[in-house]
Parts: structure tokens; C-alpha cells; sequence
């Protein structure tokens, strides 16, 4: 089969080889040709199954059409759901994407990140481990085309896509106030990166908005690189060692499956015997009996908005830094009913109204 080329488009088309030139190369709407002959193109593009020579491309553009994307596990539900929202977006503008794990080890992100400078990407989408500062302040003095995403540093001027974290463990611990639990553990990575410590942050600040105590034998802290069965005996041993506690909060869906998984181990029932909200939603904890309340990420917009902000990077060579932020969502399922202790009271006062309203 003969390779199609812009000319059998123009033909099929019905117009010049430079107005099918100008579209196919994404600027059709800004020289002002018409929505209906754009999408008449682009749709007999489809149709003859046109692939752009993408070596001529790249040489008439000084582009390599190539992103890269470095997360801490492709495997894990966000990351994967991210990579997948960037790829998918990225296709409708011309780009491919190379994903790359980092497995949030200093050492490999550093090694991952010369690979991908190697390559001569056009930019850089990066969830960067703790220790990465000095390479991403690297990477915007020389004006690469950079964003971080899901976490950040403060004193970088690098831009940004991040969740509104403090507000996500701040909603969480006042929904289970509101529901009557006051022994509340957190769940948490030991680590420096600013997500988990903004969810750390919101944890505390609503204990004392709702004058609940703040007991440091409540907070465990397991490392990154503990495997997952590792996790699941370390929060046997901290949930064993506080049987007063009614609640917990998992700061992240990588530790909220062990720890169902290790409350299960102890024949404690979520949603009877302990409360149970997880940062992250998956289908894991939709499905789930019962169902687990959780704080869902907008993980499609944050990989929207990432993608949106590098490519205006790329191709207005605007460097300004951009810091996006968004808001968490609390789905209340059935692990934080209301606590059993005060239902009585509960009903004792609608009880009471009936009465009232017999009178």
C-alpha cells in the first residue's frame, strides 16, 4: 500500500495542500480557518489513515513530539490513572509519552531523569522524590518545559499541579468528629514530601478545631519502601497496641489496602469496631463491604491541567511559573457510620420530638 500523504488528503478534501498543512499541524482555528473545514481534514485524514513522516516533523518544527513522565510507581491507582489521562490528552496534540518510575528512590529518579534529557524530550511532567530539588531548580534555569504534579517544593519556581491536601485530612477528621468518633490514628509515609505533610497538617488542625486531643501513640508513620505485607504487620502492631482508637485515617490508597487487610487480620469490622477514610478512591474501596468513605483526587484534571500548562510552556516558550491547586472530594460510604455510643442519644431526642409533636 502506497503511503498517504497531505497531497491525497487536499484532493479528497477539496482544498490546497497548504490549508491541509496548516490543520494538520494544529493551526487551523488560529489562521482563521472554519471549524467545518477543520473537522472535513481532519475526518479524511482518518478515513485514508494518515501518519505524519514524524522525522520531517520534528526537523521542520525543532520538536521531538515526546514527553516524558516520571511518577513514583506506574502500578499504583493515581499514578497509573494520571499517566493514563496524560497520554490520552497528549495524543490529541501530536505527542507521545514515555513513562518512567521513579519507585520513590532518590538514586533511580536521578538516573530516570538523565534518561529522559538524553532522549531530547520537548518536556517534563515529574511527581519528584524528596531529594530532587536541585535538579528540577536545574531544569528551570535552562527554560525547560516543566511540571511538577502531586507534589512540589516550596522554594522552587517550578510550576505546578497539586490537590488542596491540608483541606482533604481537614474535611475527614471533621466529618468522623460530626460523627462521633474522638480517639482518631493516623496512618502515614515517613517522609519530607509536602503532600503527605499538608495531609498530616489538616489531621491536627481539625483535632483541635474539634477539641479532640492530639496523642502522638495515634500517629504511625511507615516507610516508602516497605513491602505491602511489611505494611500490613506494621499496622497489625500499631492498631493491636491502641485498642482504644475508633478511627483511622490512611493517607494514601497504598496504605489504606493493607490496613483494611490488617484490620481484617484482627477481626476488627470497619464501620462496627473501628472507622475507616482512605485519601485516594479506587474501585478497590467502592466495592468493598462495607464500602469504604473516601478523599477522591481529581486525578483527570490534574492530568489535564499538567498537560495543559506544558504544553503552553513548549509552545509560547512562557516560562512563568503556574500553580495549580484543586479541591479534594469526601465520599462518605459505610465505614464511618455514626458512632454506635451516641445512636441511642440520637434517637432518644427524635424520640422526644414525636412526643412532643403528639402533645
Amino acid at each position: 500500500m502506497n503511503k498517504v500523504s497531505i497531497k491525497d488528503i487536499a484532493k479528497k478534501a477539496g482544498v490546497s495542500i497548504t490549508t491541509v498543512s496548516i490543520v494538520l499541524n494544529g493551526n487551523g482555528t488560529e489562521r482563521k480557518i472554519s471549524p467545518s473545514k477543520i473537522k472535513k481534514i481532519m475526518d479524511v485524514a482518518a478515513e485514508l489513515n494518515y501518519r505524519p513522516n514524524q522525522q520531517a516533523k520534528s526537523l521542520r518544527t525543532g520538536k521531538t513530539y515526546t514527553l516524558g513522565l516520571i511518577v513514583d510507581d506506574i502500578s499504583n491507582f493515581f499514578f497509573s490513572h494520571l499517566a493514563k489521562t496524560v497520554e490520552e490528552e497528549a495524543d490529541k496534540f501530536g505527542y507521545t509519552v514515555m513513562f518512567c518510575s521513579s519507585e520513590n528512590d532518590e538514586g533511580k529518579s536521578r538516573n530516570v531523569l538523565g534518561t529522559l534529557l538524553n532522549k531530547q524530550m520537548d518536556g517534563y511532567l515529574i511527581a519528584p522524590t524528596s531529594g530532587m530539588q536541585q535538579e528540577i531548580n536545574q531544569l528551570v534555569q535552562e527554560n525547560k518545559p516543566l511540571v511538577l504534579v502531586d507534589r512540589f517544593f516550596q522554594n522552587s519556581s517550578a510550576s505546578y499541579v497539586a490537590l488542596d491536601n491540608y483541606k482533604g485530612t481537614f474535611d475527614s477528621v471533621t466529618h468522623l468528629a460530626k460523627q462521633g468518633y474522638s480517639k482518631i490514628a493516623i496512618v502515614t509515609n515517613d517522609s519530607e514530601q509536602i503532600q503527605l505533610q499538608e495531609r498530616f497538617e489538616g489531621y491536627k488542625t481539625a483535632l483541635r478545631k474539634h477539641k479532640i486531643p492530639f496523642v502522638p501513640e495515634y500517629v504511625k508513620k511507615i516507610p516508602f519502601k516497605f513491602s505491602a505485607q511489611k505494611t500490613v504487620r506494621e499496622i497489625e502492631s500499631f492498631v493491636a497496641a491502641n485498642p482504644d482508637v475508633d478511627a483511622i485515617l490512611f493517607t494514601s490508597n497504598n496504605l489504606g489496602i493493607p490496613g483494611l487487610e490488617g484490620l481484617r487480620n484482627l477481626n476488627k469490622k470497619v464501620g462496627n469496631d473501628i472507622a475507616v477514610i482512605c485519601f485516594d478512591d479506587n474501585d478497590h474501596f467502592r466495592l468493598a463491604s462495607p464500602s469504604i468513605t473516601v478523599i477522591s483526587q481529581p486525578i483527570r484534571a490534574i492530568g489535564k491541567n499538567a498537560l495543559k500548562i506544558l504544553l503552553d510552556q513548549i509552545d509560547k516558550k512562557e516560562l512563568k511559573q503556574v500553580k495549580s491547586v484543586l479541591l479534594p472530594n469526601l465520599i462518605v460510604r459505610e465505614s464511618t457510620p455514626v458512632k454506635a455510643s451516641i445512636i441511642p442519644a440520637v434517637k432518644s431526642k427524635a424520640t422526644d420530638n414525636t412526643a412532643k409533636g403528639k402533645k
